[in-house]
């Protein structure tokens, strides 16, 4: 069983004071709540049974490597589904328990930027209805010319609708033709300001895309498969909401990227919360390459996944 997003403060507390031996006080600090919390949260854990090893096996199993993978990514929160043998899909668990995870980030008055992709329209899609007050969800990049599924509107009008909040679509393509024609549109004012009020928003939601021939933004048209062959040659790693990223999570020096109407790297690094969710486990290189680079601070994935990160010994991402 999933670990629901509501109890990972019981959790963070009861592994900060019984695994890392700090005192109540110290852990309420760590966490910026109140002692009172602290001691609240730890008498949870040993009624629920989370401290006790012996009698919560897969439910503290599956909190350590959460903890662990903190710990070592400097991450503000980790949660892992499990991976559950009947089930046809294990990624459905992983969307289903990043919809939970993403309801329960959102606070009334955030603005909310929004990639797209196939993980994150099904985040949308399975989603509960919440109606947030003042709540902006806007979309992160250009958007595809050809019908596409997953487009970024889509992603983001959906999202809209299923918190009954405002939403913004970017009026631009995710890739001209020229590098001077994106030039000139970025330079455009209505542009400019989507642009610019990127680094405004207090949430992302995002995934991060492969490199390969089953690439998205291959898919969609934006580049052809020689295109993104040629790419990686020159140290592409990963893709971030249509920008490519190198092994070290920066924007790829490449015509492509000059190209795309996009969130700088570096706006997208200001968001307080950047939650990035990855089902399928042929993202490893490209979520390493988005850790490398700081793009995330909220992470969800499966159990494998979590378990290839620890395996690798992944280093701390640096500083946003």
């Amino acid at each position: 069983m999933a670990i629901r997003p509501a109890e990972q403060l019981i959790h963070k507390a009861a592994w900060l004071y019984y695994a890392h031996g700090l005192r109540q006080d110290q852990v309420a600090s760590q966490l910026n709540i109140s002692r009172a919390s602290v001691a609240m949260y730890l008498r949870k854990a040993r009624e629920t049974g989370i401290v006790n090893i012996s009698t919560s096996t897969q439910l503290f199993t599956d909190d350590v490597m959460a903890r662990k993978l903190e710990d070592a990514l400097k991450l503000d929160a980790v949660w892992i589904a499990p991976e559950n043998g009947y089930i046809p899909d294990p990624s459905t668990d992983i969307a289903v328990l990043a919809a939970s995870v993403f309801l329960e980030l959102v606070k009334k008055g955030d603005r909310i930027g929004v990639a797209w992709g196939r993980t994150v329209y099904t985040i949308a899609d399975i989603m509960s209805y919440a109606d947030l007050q003042d709540v902006t969800v806007v979309q992160l990049c250009g958007n595809l010319g050809a019908p596409y599924s997953y487009r970024p509107d889509q992603c983001t009008m959906e999202i809209a609708r299923r918190l009954n909040a405002k939403g913004l679509n970017f009026y631009a393509p995710l890739v001209l033709s020229t590098e001077d024609l994106a030039r000139a549109l970025r330079a455009e004012p209505v542009i400019r300001e989507q642009l610019a009020g990127i680094s405004d928003c207090n949430l992302a939601l995002f995934s991060v895309g492969t490199v390969d021939a089953d690439s998205h933004v291959v898919k969609c048209g934006a580049l052809n498969p020689d295109e993104m062959a040629a790419l990686r040659g020159i140290g592409a790693a990963g893709v971030i909401a249509g920008q490519i990223i190198d092994a070290k999570g920066e924007a790829l020096d490449c015509s492509y990227n000059r190209r795309v109407i996009s969130a700088e790297l570096s706006s997208l690094r200001t968001i307080e919360k950047r939650l990035m969710v990855v089902q399928e486990d042929s993202k490893f290189e490209p979520l390493l390459a988005a850790l490398a680079g700081g793009l995330c601070t909220h992470l969800v994935v499966g159990a494998h996944m979590a378990q290839r990160l620890l395996d690798a010994g992944a280093a701390p991402q640096k500083a946003s």
